[in-house]
């Protein structure tokens, strides 16, 4: 152990080991490190796309569904309809209008009827019909209810289940059920009986329906080269329409999908976004289930691309940087090594004259004259050098307090100026957002306001024409005034926010509760859609100095916020009131609440917790806003209970 021990503690041993350890130790674990967080953050970026693909994906599917529903609506309320209705010839048009379509299967339902053994009753979506409104879905039927719908559905429907690995034992050999998309839409039948007019689109074997779902989502270049992107309707865990191949020219209808997916989505209802094994290789994939109009999960919407490529890529990546740095290495350790022992050999003498003084021998010395090296020269002013570093030391001590003044007053000056610069920066962003919006709020409001003219018209002719025949449909023309009478207002109210100076006040001097009630129609779609309930308190007669679209922009930020709070729905409550000197507006909702943690950093500028769904400049830009116009705003909030924020704003002073 003695000897292990002096060689351990050598000079040549430790300078080894010092230089050597950062190129033979530390700098492969930071490569590996490196490298292992760069495979990380690309599988992240993998996940992120595939996310964004199924958005697509999931977006079209739901247009298409919403699209059936308007169209077989404007069939039911079209003039040629209710024509062909009063001349008996409704089966006819029926049939002409379901190849124009392109619809499976079309047919009227009389109130209190059936056709292919169900009626109202059993349909969510034909309920909603007899009740006035049009509703579509995705819908499973089952053999004998598609041989009844449409004899022939039933041999395009069925499909041969292919052993496929991985997926749930099944004792099955075909699935002989349809997946379709079924509308409904209201019908006033001669005599004035309420009907529902019903029709499918049969989604199996559509592959023209899957085809497009792909292209949109994975267009040309969107993929690295051997890549491919893929995606898949399923009914259950059966692939129904797919581009997904067995083979070159064959595609995998009737393969099911992995127990450990169909585990996740069918059964758990949650979105799966990982690897997963497809027929016959490994992908990026994404699945989420699809609800029919009864809310069970009956499939799953999937899309994914292969994943071969880029595995092989971070491979290819690894090998190569893993050669570059053997062969570096290999290259510069006997280069080192024959230049260290220039070095090593002083040092061992210098090491031993110590060592012979050490031990009693005061004549001993480094001899430095017989060398004309660096090092032979550090061992002739070793004692002068120490006291010049003593002196320098000293020096050195001096300036770092000076320079370490002058840092501190220049951080602070930069300080200063980052802080211009950030508020210069969010104003910027304000007054381009603003401009934005009102340049297309405005075009867009123009752009109704035509087509609006030209129905007003037409629909005055239309009464000038009929005469006395136009109070049969005396109720549809009221309906049709009511309806343009409604997009007049929310344009008028369109054009309000977009160009201000048109329609403000004196001085700007506005009337809060005005304002609030025109946001309230702005944003009535969102509310509507997240099936919130609305209570509106808006009363008080003071007027406040501010601009009108500024205040628009703070009320409308803060209702949406609200209602992206509330997912499952609640009550959104709004008000306004005259206060002490002032007007206090109050938008308050029963949603998720925030967190504790949270609240301090509401309105501090980027900073939001909608993740991708925000840029967190909404609440940093209303509270400049607001506080421009003398007011203030303030938040209180408990988790799982709902949020409260309160708008004060000084009175007008009088002109």
């Amino acid at each position: 152990m003695s000897r292990l021990s002096r060689i351990m503690s050598s000079v040549r041993v430790r300078l080894l080991v010092i230089a050597l350890l950062p190129m033979l130790v530390l700098l492969p674990l930071m490569l590996g490190g490196t490298m292992w967080r760069w495979s990380g953050k690309l599988d992240d970026l993998l996940v992120n796309k595939v996310t964004g693909d199924l958005t697509i994906a999931d977006q079209y599917l739901g247009r298409l569904v919403e699209m059936s529903g308007e169209r077989l609506d404007a069939v039911a309320g079209s003039v040629p309809f209710r024509d062909a209705l009063d001349r008996g010839e409704a089966g006819a048009f029926l049939a002409a209008t379901q190849a124009r379509l392109g619809l499976d299967f079309l047919y009227l339902l009389p109130e209190g009827g059936t056709q292919a053994g169900f009626g109202a009753d059993d349909w969510p979506v034909i309920g909603a019909a007899m009740a006035g409104r049009w509703h579509s879905a995705v819908d499973i039927f089952d053999h004998a209810e598609l041989e009844a719908l449409a004899p022939g559905l039933t041999a395009q429907a069925e499909i041969p289940l292919v052993p496929t690995r991985a997926a749930v034992p099944t004792d099955r050999n075909a699935e002989s059920r349809g997946m379709v998309i079924h509308s409904a839409a209201p019908v006033t039948l001669p005599g004035g009986t309420r009907g529902a007019l019903v029709g499918g689109l049969l989604l199996n074997r559509n592959l023209e329906f899957i085809d497009t779902i792909n292209a949109l989502v994975y267009r040309e270049q969107s993929l690295p080269a051997g890549s491919q992107g893929t995606a898949t309707l399923f009914l259950d865990d059966v692939r129904i329409s797919t581009n997904v191949r067995l083979f070159e020219n064959v595609r995998a209808l009737g393969t099911r999908v992995s127990a450990e997916v169909r585990a996740q989505v069918l059964d758990e209802g949650r979105i799966w976004l990982d690897r997963a094994f497809v027929v016959n290789d490994w992908y990026i994939s994404a699945y989420e289930p699809i609800l029919d109009s009864r809310g069970d999960r009956v499939g799953m919407l999937y899309v994914g691309f292969l994943e071969a490529p880029f595995r092989q890529a971070k491979i290819t990546s690894v090998l190569m940087l893993s050669a570059a740095f053997l062969l570096i290495t290999l290259l510069s350790v006997p280069v080192f090594l024959r230049w260290a022992r220039h070095v090593f050999r002083p040092l061992e003498a210098m090491t031993r004259t110590i060592a012979q003084v050490e031990a009693g021998d005061l004549t001993a010395r480094n001899a430095a004259g017989r060398g004309q090296g660096e090092i032979a020269q550090v061992a002739a002013h070793l004692d002068d050098l120490l006291d010049r570093l003593q002196a320098r030391d000293r020096e050195l001590r001096d300036w770092a307090e000076s320079l370490e003044a002058k840092v501190e007053e220049r951080t602070a000056d930069l300080r200063a100026a980052n802080r211009q610069l950030e508020r210069t920066t969010e104003r910027l962003i304000m007054s381009e957002k603003l401009a934005a919006v009102g340049e297309i709020t405005a075009s867009v409001a123009h752009e109704i306001n035509n087509p609006v003219a030209v129905i007003q018209g037409n629909l005055e002719l239309a009464r000038h024409r009929l005469g006395a025949e136009g109070d049969k449909v005396s109720e549809e023309f009221r309906l049709i005034d009511d309806q343009v009478y409604r997009i007049g207002v929310i344009v008028s109210k369109l054009l309000q926010f977009a160009r201000p100076e048109e329609y403000s006040g004196t001085a700007n001097q506005i009337l809060p509760a005005e304002v609030v009630a025109d946001c309230l129609v702005l944003t009535r779609h969102q509310i509507d859609s997240a099936g919130l309930v609305t209570q509106e308190r808006l009363a008080g007669l003071a007027r406040v100095l501010m601009s009108r679209t500024e205040l628009q922009q703070v009320v409308v930020n803060l209702i949406l916020n609200a209602v992206h709070a509330m997912p499952q729905g609640g009550v959104l409550s709004v008000a306004t009131k005259d206060a002490a000197d002032g007007v206090r507006i109050t938008i308050s909702d029963t949603g998720t609440g925030i967190a504790t943690d949270v609240l301090p950093r509401i309105f501090d500028p980027f900073f939001t917790t909608k993740q991708a769904q925000g840029t967190g400049l909404g609440l940093s830009i209303s509270q400049q806003l607001v506080s421009r116009a003398g007011g203030r705003i303030t938040v209180q909030s408990r988790p799982g209970e709902g949020s409260r924020f309160d708008i004060f704003l000084p009175v007008a002073a009088p002109h």
